[in-house]
């Protein structure tokens, strides 16, 4: 079974990334975490890790290949799908500081209504409503993901999943020009601080394991965001498109968190996949 696993992830991954893997690659790097997750008697897992680092692409590997050779059904929740609405985020930076109109850091997502969404999971009540967050507008979308039938394993994925409070030494220290010129008082890195230390760290706290997708550096993540941008395609109109520098000072909103999850996460994640500077695997690292 497994040499046809590792040629049918060898095809997917392709059709996703348009690169060729070795069979070695696969058996290295891949089944193993496909085999950590099958293997377990643990239901929900996160999978965490920066902006392009390959969440998306694993966890498609994942559902396809669990699903068919393990026969365990996956839910896979996006914490993206969960950011708030345009207006909603537009009151909060009225209401708290400016910077909460951008959507990312923890304080800028629906966590009730995104735990509403695992307590049905584990309370097996089906259908379930999943939000759809459309990036291209930069607000919620009116359509919904419906999951009809019972799964038995629950995976969300998100950028800052499972990242620890940050220590207030490196949390006031100013790292780029967002933080030095428009967070002077430190009223928004407190807030999304504040968020990650109460109801994250409870959201977090409802996930058996955690998976850790560790980006070589920050620096690696505007190339990778810029890749994204290009990939992204629209025909919808007031759609929105980013520039190199717009991305940048983007991105800008995530690097301290980033940082923090690259020094501290190796240490609690269960399973510590590292990236390199080309999106693929070097090392796997059960904790």
């Amino acid at each position: 079974m497994k040499t046809e696993i590792i040629h049918n992830i060898q095809i997917q991954l392709f059709l996703l990334t348009k690169k060729k893997f070795s069979n070695k690659y696969i058996k290295t790097n891949i089944l193993p975490i496909v085999e950590y997750i099958a293997y377990s008697d643990k239901k929900k897992f996160i999978i965490a890790g920066s902006q392009g680092v390959g969440k998306t692409t694993l966890i498609e590997i994942l559902k396809k290949n669990i699903e068919k050779y393990y026969k365990k059904k996956i839910m896979s929740l996006s914490l993206d799908d969960y950011y708030l609405s345009k207006d909603e985020r537009l009151i909060l930076s009225k209401n708290t500081h400016h910077l909460l109109k951008t959507r990312g850091v923890p304080g800028t997502h629906d966590i009730k209504k995104l735990k509403k969404s695992i307590n049905k999971f584990e309370k097996s009540k089906y259908p379930i409503n999943i939000p759809i967050f459309d990036k291209l507008i930069d607000d919620r979308s009116n359509k919904i993901r419906k999951e009809k039938n019972q799964k038995d394993i629950l995976i969300l994925e998100g950028w800052c999943c499972g990242c620890p409070p940050i220590e207030k030494k490196y949390l006031d220290k100013n790292i780029n020009k967002l933080e030095t010129l428009e967070d002077k008082d430190k009223i928004w890195r407190i807030y999304y601080n504040n968020n990650l230390n109460n109801e994250y760290k409870r959201l977090f706290k409802m996930f058996d394991k955690v998976i850790f997708l560790k980006t070589p550096s920050f620096k690696f993540v505007l190339n990778w965001r810029l890749k994204q941008e290009k990939m992204n395609k629209s025909n919808k109109k007031n759609q929105i498109k980013m520039n190199k520098k717009e991305i940048l000072y983007f991105i800008s909103h995530y690097e301290k968190i980033t940082k923090w999850m690259i020094k501290k996460l190796p240490h609690i994640a269960n399973l510590v996949v590292s990236i390199n500077h080309k999106q693929e695997i070097i090392k796997t690292k059960f904790n």
